[in-house]
């Protein structure tokens, strides 16, 4: 790899090429990155935790990679709230306007793909790409997100992300005071009721199928006027995914503006896997404070490592692991 005090120098020279001549921005970026292989880290998902990440090492004058495969989890949310500065924009535009600065540093680089395989070698790591690229770096970050799993249900996957939803932090203010729903059962069931209560007192929980609720769950949802509803659910009407009616398999329907419900999942890429990430109990990566996780050189941020699923979560998380990788690269080269 080309020795960090020759990089440095190159980038400081790209750098006043830039600040002096705006017109060759696009040549200095270039000329930096030409045909080059090999970099310092490598990101391994384009949406806010590793655009996030991307813009630290690019402050950091890091020879940074990110690989985007263009799929971001909430791609079917139409709004995006919680996140101060950006509340009520759509995700992609938040993404866009954060793409389009990150990619004024002149040492990150973006590659449109899928990275499928990675494996560590000598030097710390290589990953391979759907089409049988291949590129080297030091260090990695996966921002890979998470991949929901959608029960069988017809109407429920049309309708998730918009009105089938996960937080109330995020959408609940939306639909504060509509007649809303939980989909769930047992100790979650109960659970989501209790908090979903604090943003409607038109609350129903749909068990789809026997309640799990053991007497004291049972009677106090009843004596807090949450509605327990045990028929099985044929499908989630709706119109462009926004509900409609709960149709059970009676064939009667059940008006509703919005339901919760927390979804199996599995980790998006198997890369982690085939590095050797360690996953806690629920499946996330494990990470520490730094977003590190049990490989050395390899860190994990945003959806991948939380179930505090949200913008400003993952920015944060991808700031902190952008930050640490080239706190490491710094103690290694020094």
């Amino acid at each position: 790899m080309v020795s960090r005090r020759k990089f440095i120098k190159k980038s400081a020279l790209a750098a006043t090429a830039i600040i002096t001549t705006p017109s060759l921005m696009s040549f200095a970026k270039y000329d930096i990155m030409k045909d080059k292989k090999e970099f310092e880290v490598i990101i391994i998902g384009g949406s806010y935790a590793g655009l996030s990440a991307a813009m630290a090492l690019g402050r950091s004058l890091r020879k940074t990679l990110v690989i985007d495969s263009g799929k971001p989890c909430n791609r079917q949310t139409p709004q995006a709230h919680n996140f101060i500065t950006h509340d009520g924009k759509e995700p992609s535009v938040i993404s866009q306007i954060a793409r389009k600065q990150v990619e004024e540093y002149p040492t990150v680089r973006f590659y449109s793909g899928l990275a499928t395989n990675g494996r560590q070698i000598e030097d710390g790591f290589e990953i391979i790409t759907q089409n049988s690229d291949s590129f080297k770096a030091k260090k990695i970050i996966l921002a890979t997100g998470i991949k929901d799993i959608m029960p069988r249900i017809k109407g429920f996957s049309e309708s998730w992300g918009i009105s089938i939803i996960h937080c109330p932090y995020c959408h609940g203010y939306e639909y504060r005071n509509e007649k809303t729903g939980i989909f769930g059962n047992g100790d979650y069931g109960f659970e989501f009721s209790k908090m979903i209560s604090n943003w409607t007192d038109d609350l129903t929980l749909f068990t789809n199928g026997k309640s799990e609720l053991d007497d004291e769950q049972t009677k106090k949802l009843e004596l807090n006027n949450i509605k327990i509803i045990e028929k099985e659910i044929a499908s989630f009407e709706n119109v462009d995914g926004h509900l409609k009616n709960i149709v059970f398999n009676d064939g009667k329907k059940h008006p509703i503006k919005a339901v919760y419900s927390q979804v199996p999942f599995v980790q998006h890429s198997d890369i982690s896997n085939q590095l050797g990430c360690e996953l806690d109990e629920n499946g996330y990566i494990k990470v520490d404070m730094f977003q590190k996780t049990n490989v050395e050189g390899l860190f994990a941020c945003g959806d991948n490592t939380t179930f505090m699923r949200s913008i400003a979560n993952a920015v944060a998380t991808g700031t902190v692991a952008g930050s640490m990788s080239n706190k490491e690269l710094i103690d290694e080269y020094f």
